[in-house]
């Protein structure tokens, strides 16, 4: 039996969880962190991040290395394209989301998750919506060059690792303008008639109505990692992270 250690507000872990429903493996759900099941959570990955997934004696740590093991061990219902030039454009995709696309999604959204008193740094949002909208000219010229609303023909890595966060735009307070980025928008709605996309959906929205009322998780301090402050330190805000770690309000990964 696979044990997956998840949670509900995490792209990362959100992406490897369609990919185990897309692929029909069972599996355990652990919820890595509740602060109840962090010692099981740093035992399989030092970090404290999910997702991480144990296998036997194998263990894998990162969305990206975990869905490229579920590939290889299970190739049942690909999650690449067959083509190599499709699977290069399907990762460069998946590249750009993870490294890019979180890190403006989750500084700009704190204050709708986590316990804060204070408002945002001044330009924060405005500066994340250029900055996603750089992104979505990228997607858009790249799914130029395919004639389906699923570029690669099925569900690929692309679009478990882009439906949590387009998802999340409008409920954090951003756009897609559809005008724009048509064939993005077409993707996002091509997403939105697969069920295993809108069971992530319906798992995502319990999972944050909780949040309010939830004690298991910490909610105060904030867990940074390299592209997040990349993002933040590009864009200026150096003396509002500084207060951050000043406060004691930053956490680190190991």
């Amino acid at each position: 039996m696979l044990t997956f250690f998840t949670n509900g507000f995490s792209p990362f872990a959100r992406k490897v969880a369609m990919a185990l429903a897309y692929k029909g493996l069972p599996h355990e759900t652990i919820d890595g962190l509740a602060h109840a099941n962090r010692e099981r959570l740093i035992a399989v990955n030092p970090r404290a991040e999910v997702p991480v997934l144990v296998d036997g004696d194998i263990t894998v740590a990162n969305s990206s290395d975990i869905v490229d093991y579920l590939e290889h061990k299970y190739p049942q219902r690909p999650i690449y394209p067959a083509d190599l030039k499709a699977r290069v454009e399907a990762r460069a995709l998946e590249r750009l989301a993870d490294v890019r696309i979180d890190a403006i999604l989750l500084d700009c959204s704190i204050w709708t998750w986590a316990d804060r008193k204070d408002d945002p740094p001044p330009g924060l949002k405005e500066a994340g919506q250029r900055d996603l909208d750089k992104c979505f000219a990228r997607i858009e010229e790249a799914l130029s060059r395919f004639a389906s609303p699923l570029p690669f023909g099925h569900l690929t890595i692309a679009e478990f690792t882009y439906w949590p966060h387009l998802a999340a735009l409008r409920p954090l307070g951003f756009t897609m303008d559809v005008q724009r980025f048509p064939r993005l928008a077409a993707w996002f709605q091509a997403m939105r008639r697969e069920t295993v996309c809108m069971d992530d959906a319906k798992r995502t929205a319990e999972f944050m109505r909780s949040i309010p009322t939830n004690t298991s998780f910490e909610r105060e301090k904030i867990f940074w990692r390299g592209d997040r402050i990349e993002w933040l330190l590009a864009r200026g805000y150096h003396d509002w992270f500084m207060g951050e770690i000043k406060s004691g309000r930053v956490l680190w990964p190991d």
